[in-house]
């Protein structure tokens, strides 16, 4: 009895492994269905739970969630200062993006055609050692960088180059009382935090580039200029807009690094969190919520176009 009810899970085994390799339809189901159910249920669960947030409102007097279907905070969306912290923050993800691409460019272009061996290796190492630290530690370190006995106005002293800083400090953009107060040292911060995710998709997208197409067009008298112009920029654009999802999409939903380096000026990340956590307002916060997500969609969108899937 002790060998029959042994031989009897072995032979259900042995059955659904075969079933399994006869059937691939049923293997790569068995595979890809708990991602998809994580995906479906609890991802795309959590959006529509969102978007029927978004449709209440919060009674002014008890402070309750009123679930009566209604526009009035997407009407509040239009208000001259949530359209303000929108725009900011679309045009500082814009800003951080261009300026990721314009630093990303000669470091990817030098790890993936000219460095090799143990110079790739460190140059590697390099861009990913940040990402191995805390997130905050990196980002109250900066402040401490930015403050105004920190490293950054110290050595603009020894250089009796303070008045620089004083001038950037003084332009409507980018002013403030100090770089760590600044939405220059915001800007700054942003694209140190996020340069590394331009710098990888990009290495990967030059690298692709066969050294025929750049042989021949040195054959053909391009100079290396335009060599990069018309061969390697073009050939590399999927990287730029694959790096460019990462840059563009964590700028604009980051809440913590304008809140820690930047000045009273509010982005869509600090209204989202303070209408959640401080005022409590739920649904106002969920269709504010949906600014970003709509964005980052529409970015993605023009992405794919630009072939940046590819390069993931």
């Amino acid at each position: 009895m002790t060998m029959l009810a042994g031989t009897a899970p072995s032979a259900l085994r042995r059955r659904a492994s075969d079933l399994l390799y006869t059937r691939r339809g049923l293997l790569l189901l068995a595979l890809l269905a708990p991602p998809l159910l994580w995906f479906g249920v609890i991802y795309l669960g959590s959006l529509f739970a969102l978007l029927a947030n978004a449709f209440f409102r919060l009674d002014d007097f008890t402070g309750q969630v009123v679930r009566e279907v209604g526009f009035s905070n997407f009407v509040a969306l239009l208000e001259p200062a949530n359209l303000d912290a929108a725009r900011r923050s679309v045009g500082m993800a814009v800003a951080v993006t261009l300026a990721c691409t314009v630093l990303a460019f000669p470091v990817a272009l030098v790890m993936a055609r000219h460095a090799s061996g143990a110079t790739k290796a460190l140059l590697y190492i390099a861009v990913m050692l940040p990402l191995w630290s805390s997130y905050l530690v990196r980002l109250y370190a900066w402040k401490l960088l930015l403050a105004k006995e920190g490293a950054i106005n110290w050595a603009a002293g020894q250089t009796h180059s303070t008045w620089l800083v004083d001038a950037l400090l003084a332009l409507p953009l980018v002013g403030g009382p100090s770089l760590s107060f600044s939405t220059l040292g915001t800007f700054i911060v942003f694209v140190y935090m996020w340069l590394p995710f331009m710098i990888l998709p990009l290495v990967a997208a030059i690298e692709r580039i066969p050294a025929s197409t750049i042989e021949a067009s040195a054959d053909l008298g391009a100079g290396p200029g335009t060599t990069f112009r018309r061969v390697i920029l073009p050939l590399a654009m999927p990287g730029v807009a694959a790096g460019s999802i990462f840059t563009f999409s964590l700028t604009l939903g980051d809440y913590i690094i304008p809140q820690v380096i930047g000045d009273s000026t509010l982005y869509i990340g600090q209204i989202i969190y303070r209408q959640q956590g401080v005022a409590g307002n739920i649904p106002f916060a969920a269709a504010f919520s949906l600014v970003p997500i709509v964005a980052v969609g529409l970015y993605l969108w023009f992405a794919k176009r630009q072939g940046a899937f590819d390069a993931l």
